[in-house]
C-alpha cells in the first residue's frame, strides 16, 4: 500500500500537522500519566482503523516500558484484568469519544463520571484534547492510507 500523498512531505500538511503536534506537546505535558495517554491512542487508533498509529502508539509504548500482555490486550480491555479502574476510565471515554456517530448522545453521563472519578480537571481536560487530537491524527492516516509497520520509536521526536 502507498500513501496517497506525502502528507509529511507536504508544505500545507506540515503547517496543519505543526498546530496539531502543539496540541499534542500540551497534552503529553500535562499531569495526565504517560502511560494512560499511550493506552487511549492505542484503542482510538484500533476503533479508527488506523494502523499507522497504532504500530507508532504500540512501539513507543513498548519503548517506554510498557508490557506486551497489556499492550495485546488494549482491544479487549474490558475483559482484561490488567488495567487499572482508571485506565479503564479513559478507555471507556476514549471509545466513546472516538465513536460519537456511533451513540446519538456521544458520549455518556455514566462515561464521564467514571472518568471525573479519577481525573480532576486539568487531567480531564488533557483528556478530551488527547482523544480529539488522536483522532484527527487517524482520520489524516486513514483518509491517506498511511502505511504501517516502518515506524521506529522515537522516530518524532
Amino acid at each position: 500500500m502507498d500513501a496517497r500523498i506525502d502528507f509529511f512531505g507536504n508544505s500545507l500538511a506540515g503547517k496543519v500537522l505543526k498546530h496539531i503536534n502543539s496540541a499534542n506537546k500540551a497534552v503529553h505535558d500535562s499531569t495526565l500519566p504517560v502511560t494512560t495517554q499511550e493506552l487511549v491512542k492505542i484503542r482510538a487508533s484500533q476503533i479508527n482503523g488506523c494502523g499507522f498509529c497504532t504500530d507508532m502508539h504500540t512501539k513507543d509504548a513498548a519503548a517506554a516500558g510498557e508490557t506486551q500482555l497489556r499492550l495485546n490486550l488494549v482491544a479487549a480491555w474490558r475483559e482484561a484484568e490488567v488495567f487499572t479502574e482508571a485506565e479503564r476510565a479513559a478507555l471507556e471515554l476514549a471509545e466513546q469519544g472516538s465513536r460519537i456517530a456511533d451513540a446519538a448522545g456521544g458520549v455518556t453521563d455514566e462515561a464521564w463520571a467514571g472518568a471525573a472519578e479519577h481525573y480532576d480537571e486539568d487531567q480531564l481536560a488533557a483528556l478530551i484534547s488527547l482523544i480529539a487530537v488522536i483522532n484527527a491524527y487517524n482520520r489524516i492516516n486513514v483518509i491517506n492510507r498511511q502505511p504501517a509497520g516502518d515506524y521506529q520509536p522515537g522516530q518524532f521526536g
